[in-house]
């Protein structure tokens, strides 16, 4: 008799064994979704003859210092996949060298129809973003794009080794940052180069329960969880091996949401970084899919319910992506500007006076600030009342 699952959702049950702490149910299921994506490694795909979807993750949490416990969700993701037998994390910054290095140790195979396959699967997991990829490094962003694509082999000429070869590299990275951090290192060249398009972006800008006192909060079957939540995060990482397949009705879901996508072009797409992500929302589309199936199932199918709940979920996360490039590409000027925007809209109004003083430091000439302040009321954004005495600006909308 074959192993029996102790939950009928790897997914479903995390998020919900993880909620005694105040990060968003969403950040709880991306950490999910990164974890179990890190036991499956190369050893699963969807064949498309000319290329292979395989479940690997650029998944990035994005929210203000201290807000949300970003750095604690993914450690308590990283604490169940470093548990797993056989499974390989790469180095903590980000090298050419350290990578090649933490490849070599990696070096593995797997058995699929009585052949033997190369496999070099790291994982990736950091507090900082910036450890472990260096955005003015052109090469580096390069290769990382190469990895979530699926490439089969990694050469590079160095000095040190002549040439040296990876067979199989596959990368799975969960990071952290802030959007303050994206704006002074992302640039157009990145956004429009394809990187953050790979990328989910999963953004919180505030706690969603308050919990002073987490060990409190621990379930009474906490530790039961854990070890059953290990036990069928193992038995995916042994079993599941070789190519997933769509049902029928799958593939018809699957052929009416891409006409749909491409025939839906919005004016929203018109931003470059967001043009970029939607041209690949396919492939995250079925890479999530995988993993949804893998959470559920030992059979390798892919069922209609799997792309639409994939659909939902990554168009959830979506939401949040304005307010994670508000302020890429922006001169400090427009961000200060943007900031104060966002203070009256979330007062309802402020006093002109009050405007002054927030914005006097990015503008220290008054014509300058007066101007700053102009622009808003002439797009619309905000009006100009008199109340008493003063003059107040009064969010009107965007």
């Amino acid at each position: 008799m074959g192993y029996k699952r102790n939950f009928p959702s790897w997914l479903d049950t995390y998020v919900t064994y993880a909620a005694h702490t105040e990060a968003p149910k969403l950040m709880h299921f991306w950490a999910g979704v990164w974890t179990i994506a890190g036991v499956l490694r190369k050893r699963v795909w969807m064949d498309q003859v000319a290329f292979r979807w395989v479940p690997n993750f650029f998944i990035v949490f994005v929210a203000p210092p201290g807000i949300v416990s970003k750095s604690t969700t993914a450690g308590f993701a990283e604490a169940f996949l470093r548990d797993i037998p056989g499974i390989k994390f790469g180095p903590d910054v980000v090298t050419w060298q350290s990578l090649v290095t933490s490849f070599a140790s990696a070096c593995d195979t797997f058995e699929y129809e009585e052949e033997y396959y190369p496999m070099s699967a790291l994982n990736l997991c950091s507090s900082e973003f910036g450890n472990l990829i260096d955005f003015q490094n052109k090469e580096m962003v390069n290769l990382f794009i190469d990895l979530w694509d699926g490439r089969k082999t990694l050469r590079k000429d160095t000095k040190a080794s002549g040439c040296d070869i990876v067979e199989g590299p596959w990368i799975n990275m969960l990071a952290c940052t802030t959007p303050n951090w994206l704006a002074n290192n992302l640039h157009a060249g990145i956004v429009g180069g394809g990187f953050t398009a790979r990328c989910i972006f999963v953004f919180a800008d505030m706690k969603e329960r308050f919990i002073a006192y987490p060990k409190y909060n621990f379930p009474d079957n906490g530790r039961d969880t854990t070890q059953k939540l290990m036990q069928d995060l193992e038995h995916i990482a042994t079993t599941l091996c070789g190519e997933y397949h769509l049902t029928d009705e799958a593939r018809r879901w699957g052929e009416s949401w891409y006409e749909r996508h491409w025939k839906s072009v919005t004016s929203q797409w018109r931003e470059e970084w967001f043009s970029v992500y939607m041209a690949r929302k396919q492939t995250h589309l079925h890479k999530l899919a995988m993993i949804l199936a893998a959470s559920q199932r030992d059979v390798l199918v892919i069922e209609q319910e799997d792309l639409a709940l994939a659909d939902v979920i990554l168009s959830a996360t979506e939401e949040g992506y304005h307010k994670v490039f508000a302020h890429v590409g922006k001169t400090t000027e427009a961000v200060e500007v943007d900031k104060l925007l966002a203070y009256i809209k979330s007062m309802g109004d402020t006093t002109y006076t009050q405007a002054f003083k927030l914005l006097h430091n990015a503008f220290p000439q008054a014509r300058d600030l007066e101007g700053a302040i102009t622009g808003l009321i002439r797009a619309g954004w905000v009006s100009l009342e008199q109340r008493g005495t003063d003059m107040h600006l009064v969010y009107k909308g965007e």
